[in-house]
């Protein structure tokens, strides 16, 4: 492979991992039947009960964070106003309450 198109994909592969970290996620927290809190930080990092989670971006406006035997799903809505769910073990799921600001 010839330096150029080297470059090419070295640049294409760390652009495509910079969108992986660069989420859209709007500072969030809410809280999850179960006791399971869940805080977004603006940006990226996505927390369930303090503790960092694994995030999934499925498109700009969907996320799942996986962590503490649950998956937290994000939603965006179109008026930027977040929509959080989750689903547990057992088949445990429900729509957890977003806090105001």
């Amino acid at each position: 492979m010839n330096k150029p198109l080297a470059t090419v994909v070295f640049l294409a592969a760390a652009s495509a991992m910079a969108t992986v970290a660069s989420a859209n996620i709007p500072l969030v927290n809410a809280t999850c039947p179960g006791n399971i809190e869940v805080h977004a930080d603006e940006g990226g990092l996505i927390y369930i009960n303090g503790t960092e989670a694994k995030l999934k971006k499925f498109n700009d406006n969907y996320f799942e964070a996986t962590g503490h035997g649950v998956t937290i799903s994000l939603s965006i809505n179109p008026d930027g106003s977040p929509s959080v769910s989750y689903t547990g073990k057992g088949g445990a799921n429900g729509i957890c309450t977003v806090k105001a600001g």
